[in-house]
C-alpha cells in the first residue's frame, strides 16, 4: 500500500515539474507541449495581468519618489507644524564692527527665506557620488546624509601641552607652595626645620604634581571624531522625530556662516549659545555638521563626566572642565589653571572651532544669566599673544517650545541639585522619547571678527569722543566681571582694560543673544497668562491679546517662531504645556484657558514666560518709575488738599528714577549693549511708549534762554550720576533727594493717559516678581542686625523663607518670585552697593552687614530704597 501511494505521489510530482528548473541540460520539454496538466502554466496564464500590474506600480512609485526626491533637493522643504517664520536674527553691531565685510551680512533674499525643518532635510541624500553604481539615497536618506558629509580633520592636541613651559611653571609654584606649607606645619607643630630636606621633597611633590596634570589632561581632552559625529548623526535622524516635532534652523543663517569662513579662512569660529538644555551640546554640531562646517570643541562640565554618556559626548567634540577652578578654601589651582589655558591655546592654534556656553551653565529661570567670561578671556588672549590671528564670535541662540531637561523647580525652591549618574541619564531618554516637547529653534548671529570688536573698543576710550559722536558712555557700562574661572589669576593677564574689555564682549553677546531667541507658542501664552491673565480668559480674548503683541513684538524686529492664527496657537501651547501648567475648561459654550496657580506649578510656567522678559524689561522700568512718581505726586497734592485730576511727572524726575531702577535690576538684565548709551535707550522706550499712547508729554517750545537752561541742567545731572572713582556702579548721588523745585519748574512734563491703566498695570507686573524678591531679600537683612552673620546657603533659605511667606500670606501675588537665583542676584547687588559684606572663612561664604548698616534703622533705609518699586 505504501508502495502504491509513493508512486502515485512521484507521478503527480512528475506532472507539475516547471520546465527548465534544473537548468539548460536535461529535459526542457513542459508537459503541457506533450498533452498533460501544467499548474505552472496555469499560474502563468491567470497570474501575468497581475503581476504586469504589480510591477507597473513599483516603478511609477519609485519614480515619484526620485522625483519627490529631487524636488526636496531643488526646493525649500514643507514647514513643520505649526509654521516658523522668516528668521531676523540681528547683524552684527556695526559701531563695534563698523567694517564687517558686506558679504557676511544677511541680505534681503536671505532674511525673506523662511526657516526650515533640518530632520526633514537630507541634502546630502540624492547626490550620487563617483563610488556609487547606484543612488542608494534614494532608500536610505538618512544614512546617506550622514555618511556623505564633508570629511574634517580633528587633529589631537593633549600629547603637546604637557611640555610647554606655562605648565612647567604652574608645576614650580605649585611645588613651591607645597614645600612652604610643609615648611609651615613643622613650625607650628613645634619641630625644628633645620632637618627638612627641601630638595627631596620638592622633587616628591613634583612626581605627584605631574601625576595630577596627567591625570587633569586625560579627563578634560576630547577625542573628536568624524565617525563618531557621523554615527550620532544618523542617530539623531532617527530619534529626535520620536520627542520634538521639528529643528528649525535658518539656511540664510548657515549661509552666512560660509560666507565668514571664505573671508577669514584661518580664523577659527567661537560659538557661544546660551543655554537651557542638555540637547545643546550637541545640536549646533548636527546642524554644522549636515552643512559642511568644521564641527567645534564642546567645552562640558565635568558633571557630565559620566559613564557611557561622557564617553559619547567626548568622542563627539566635547572636553571637560570643572565647574569651580579653585578649592572652597581660595587656594589658586594653579596646575588645572595652567592645563586649561594651555590646552585651550592648543585647540585653537590646530585650527579647531570652539563653542562654549557665555552663561556657564544652564538657565534656571528661563532668562539670559549674566555671563562668565573665563574661557572668553582665554581666547582674547591668545590673540593679544598672537597665538591666533582672528577669531570670529558667533552667537547663538536655542529655544525650546517645551524644555525636554524637565524644570528646575526644585532647585528655584533651594533645594539641591540631583548630580547627573547613568542610571538617570538612562531613565531621563526613556522619559524623553515617550513625550511630546514641540519644536526647537537655533538661530546664529552674524559672525563678527574679534580683531576689529577689540580695536574699535581699544580705540574709543575717551567718555566724551565716544559719547558725542556715538551717543555711548562707556563709565555707566563698566562692569566688574566674573571673578569665576580663569578671572583674576597669573595666568591671564589682569590688566584692567583686558578684564572690561572682555567682560564687554560677553555682556554684548548675551545682549544679542537673548534680542534674536526667537518667541515659540509657549513662551507667548505663559507670559500672557501670567502677567495678564493671571485668573484666566476666554480664548476669543485671549488670542485679541496675543495678536496686539503679536504687532509689538513684530514691530521691535523679534522673531516669531510660530504663524497661524492665534486662537490655534493658544491651543496649540497650551496642550503641549500640558494640564499642569494650563488648565482648559468649556464656560458659557467657550473655552476658558487659566493657568495652575499653584506654587510649583507657576515657577515651572514662568521659565517659559520669561523668555520674553528681557524684550519688555525697560518697558516696564519707566511705566513702574512713572507710576511711582505719579503717586508720589497723587499723595502730595492730597496732602495740600489741592486737586489731583490733572497730576504729571517731571521728565527729569523720570529719567533719574528710570537710572535707579536700573541700578537695582543690573545683575538680572542686560539693559543696553556696552557700545549702547542707557540713556540713549531710555529716551527711545520713553518716544517708544509715548507711540503707543502708554504715557504722554505735550510739545513744548523752549525759548533760547530755557534751552540753555536745559542743557546746564542736564550737564550738571551726568556730572553727579556717576563716581570718577567707582566705574562699576552708579554713585550714591542717584539716591540723593534731588530740589523738588527744580523738578517742579521742569517743563517737561509727563502725563500717565487713564484709557491705558490696564495696560500700563501688565507692564508694572513684568518686574515685580524680582522686586517682590529683592524686598524680601531686604527685609531678611533685619535677621544680621546687632553684628550677627549667618552662612550664605542659611540665609537665602531665610529669604526663600520669607518669600514663601508672603506668598501664602497673600502680601505677594507672584509665586515665581520664591527664586533662589533671584535671591543670589539681589546679594550681589546688595554686596556692591557696600549695604552686606561676604567673607570667606575657610571655604564657608559668611554673610554680614557692611560698617554703617548694623543698626535697625540703617537696614530699613535699605528696605525702603528697594520697596518703593514693587508696584501696590
Amino acid at each position: 500500500m505504501v508502495d502504491i501511494i509513493s508512486n502515485r505521489v512521484q507521478e503527480a510530482y512528475g506532472s507539475f515539474r516547471l520546465p527548465g528548473m534544473f537548468g539548460t541540460g536535461g529535459t526542457t520539454q513542459t508537459v503541457e507541449a506533450a498533452g498533460g496538466f501544467s499548474t505552472y502554466a496555469m499560474l502563468k496564464r491567470f497570474g501575468e495581468p497581475m503581476r504586469r500590474e504589480r510591477q507597473m506600480n513599483k516603478d511609477n512609485e519609485r519614480k515619484r519618489r526620485e522625483e519627490s526626491l529631487y524636488q526636496m533637493k531643488d526646493s525649500a522643504p514643507p514647514h513643520v507644524m505649526p509654521d516658523i517664520r522668516t528668521g531676523t536674527s540681528e547683524l552684527a553691531c556695526r559701531f563695534c564692527t563698523p567694517n564687517a565685510p558686506v558679504q557676511t551680512q544677511l541680505d534681503d533674499a536671505d532674511r525673506r527665506r523662511t526657516a526650515i525643518d533640518i530632520l526633514r532635510v537630507t541634502s546630502h541624500a540624492g547626490r550620487r557620488t563617483d563610488s556609487d553604481a547606484t543612488d542608494w539615497g534614494v532608500w536610505c536618506p538618512h544614512l546617506a546624509q550622514a555618511a556623505r558629509v564633508k570629511k574634517f580633520d580633528y587633529p589631537q592636541v593633549a600629547g603637546a601641552v604637557m611640555a610647554e613651559d606655562r605648565v612647567q611653571q604652574a608645576l614650580d609654584t605649585a611645588c613651591d607652595e607645597s614645600v612652604n606649607e610643609k615648611r609651615q606645619e613643622l613650625i607650628a607643630a613645634g619641630q625644628s626645620d633645620e632637618s627638612f630636606d627641601e630638595d627631596s621633597y620638592y622633587n616628591q611633590m613634583l612626581k605627584k604634581h605631574q601625576k595630577r596634570a596627567e591625570r587633569v589632561l586625560i579627563g578634560m581632552r576630547s577625542k573628536l571624531s568624524h565617525l563618531a559625529l557621523t554615527i550620532t548623526s544618523w542617530v539623531l535622524y532617527k530619534l529626535l522625530p520620536c520627542f520634538i516635532s521639528g529643528v528649525a534652523a535658518h539656511p540664510g543663517q548657515v549661509d552666512m556662516i560660509k560666507r565668514a569662513i571664505a573671508a577669514h579662512p584661518d580664523a577659527p569660529l567661537i560659538f557661544l549659545p546660551l543655554h537651557r538644555s542638555h540637547l545643546d551640546y550637541i545640536m549646533v554640531s548636527f546642524i554644522l555638521l549636515n552643512h559642511d562646517i568644521r564641527c567645534p570643541l564642546v567645552a562640558g562640565g565635568d558633571n557630565l563626566r559620566i559613564p557611557v554618556f561622557g564617553n559619547i559626548l567626548r568622542y563627539d567634540g566635547a572636553f571637560f572642565i570643572k565647574r569651580k577652578i579653585d578649592p572652597l578654601t581660595g587656594k589658586k589651582d594653579h596646575v588645572y589653571r595652567a592645563i586649561l589655558h594651555t590646552y585651550l591655546q592648543k585647540v585653537l592654534t590646530a585650527g579647531h572651532n570652539v563653542e562654549f556656553f557665555i552663561e556657564g551653565g544652564r538657565t534656571r529661570t528661563g532668562k539670559p544669566c549674566m555671563p562668565k567670561s573665563g574661557i572668553l578671556s582665554v581666547i582674547v588672549d591668545a590673540f593679544n599673544d598672537r597665538s591666533i590671528a582672528d577669531a570670529l564670535i558667533v552667537p547663538v541662540s536655542i529655544n525650546y517650545e517645551k524644555l525636554v531637561d524637565g524644570n528646575f523647580v526644585r532647585e528655584q525652591l533651594g533645594q539641591k541639585k540631583i548630580p547627573e549618574s547613568f542610571w538617570s541619564a538612562a531613565a531621563g531618554i526613556v522619559k524623553v522619547l515617550k513625550a511630546r516637547y514641540g519644536l526647537m529653534r537655533i538661530d546664529f548671529n552674524e559672525p563678527f571678527a574679534l580683531s576689529e570688536l577689540v580695536s574699535s573698543l581699544r580705540e574709543k576710550t575717551t567718555p566724551q569722543d565716544v559719547q558725542q559722536q556715538f551717543g555711548v558712555d562707556m563709565k555707566r557700562l563698566q562692569h566688574k566681571p566674573s571673578s569665576s574661572s580663569l578671572f583674576g589669576t597669573d595666568v591671564v593677564q589682569e590688566e584692567q582694560e583686558l578684564r572690561h574689555l572682555v567682560d564687554n564682549i560677553a555682556r554684548h553677546v548675551v545682549y544679542d543673544c537673548a534680542k534674536a531667541t526667537s518667541v515659540m507658542t509657549t513662551n507667548a501664552l505663559a507670559f500672557l497668562l501670567l502677567n495678564r491673565f493671571r485668573d484666566g480668559a476666554p480664548l476669543s480674548i485671549l488670542a485679541e491679546t496675543l495678536d496686539e503683541m503679536r504687532r509689538v513684538l513684530e514691530g521691535d524686529s523679534r522673531d516669531l517662531g510660530f504663524t497661524g492664527t492665534s486662537e490655534d496657537v493658544i491651543k496649540y501651547a497650551a496642550e503641549l504645556l500640558g494640564p499642569g501648567l494650563v488648565t482648559k475648561e468649556t464656560r458659557n459654550g467657550q473655552l476658558f484657558v487659566k493657568p495652575v496657580t499653584l506654587v510649583p506649578n507657576v515657577i515651572e510656567l514662568a521659565y517659559y514666560s520669561n523668555s520674553l522678559i528681557p524684550h519688555f524689561a525697560l518697558d516696564s522700568i519707566v511705566i513702574t518709575s512713572a507710576v511711582l512718581l505719579h503717586r508720589n505726586a497723587e499723595s502730595r497734592l492730597r496732602a495740600q488738599q489741592q486737586s489731583t485730576d490733572d497730576v504729571s511727572v517731571s521728565r527729569r524726575q523720570l529719567h533719574r528714577t528710570c537710572l535707579e531702577f536700573c541700578e537695582l535690576m543690573k545683575y538680572e538684565f542686560i539693559l543696553s549693549k556696552p557700545c549702547q548709551s542707557l540713556d540713549t535707550m531710555l529716551d527711545n522706550c520713553f518716544d517708544k511708549l509715548r507711540n503707543r499712547k502708554l504715557l504722554a508729554q505735550p510739545t513744548v517750545e523752549y525759548t533760547d534762554e530755557q534751552q540753555a537752561a536745559q542743557r546746564l541742567a542736564a550737564h550738571i545731572e551726568l556730572d553727579d550720576y556717576y563716581d570718577d572713582d567707582d566705574t562699576d556702579s552708579f554713585s550714591d548721588g542717584l539716591s540723593v533727594n534731588h530740589n523738588a523745585d527744580d523738578d517742579a519748574n521742569d517743563l517737561e512734563r509727563v502725563f500717565l493717559p487713564a484709557e491705558k491703566h490696564c495696560d500700563r498695570i501688565v507692564l508694572q507686573s513684568v518686574l515685580a516678581p524680582f522686586t517682590n524678591t529683592y524686598a524680601a531679600v531686604a527685609v531678611s537683612l533685619n535677621a544680621l542686625v546687632g553684628g550677627n552673620s549667618m552662612v550664605e546657603g542659611e540665609f537665602i533659605k531665610q529669604c526663600i523663607r520669607e518669600i514663601t511667606g508672603r506668598v501664602e500670606a497673600g502680601e505677594c501675588k507672584y509665586g515665581e518670585s520664591i527664586s533662589t537665583d533671584t535671591v543670589r542676584n539681589c546679594l550681589k547687588y546688595l554686596e556692591k552697593r557696600s549695604h552686606i559684606e561676604i567673607t570667606n572663612n575657610a571655604g564657608v561664604r559668611i554673610v554680614s552687614l557692611a560698617a554703617g548698616n548694623e543698626t535697625t534703622e540703617q537696614v530699613q533705609t535699605i528696605i525702603d530704597s528697594v520697596q518703593r518699586f514693587v508696584p501696590l
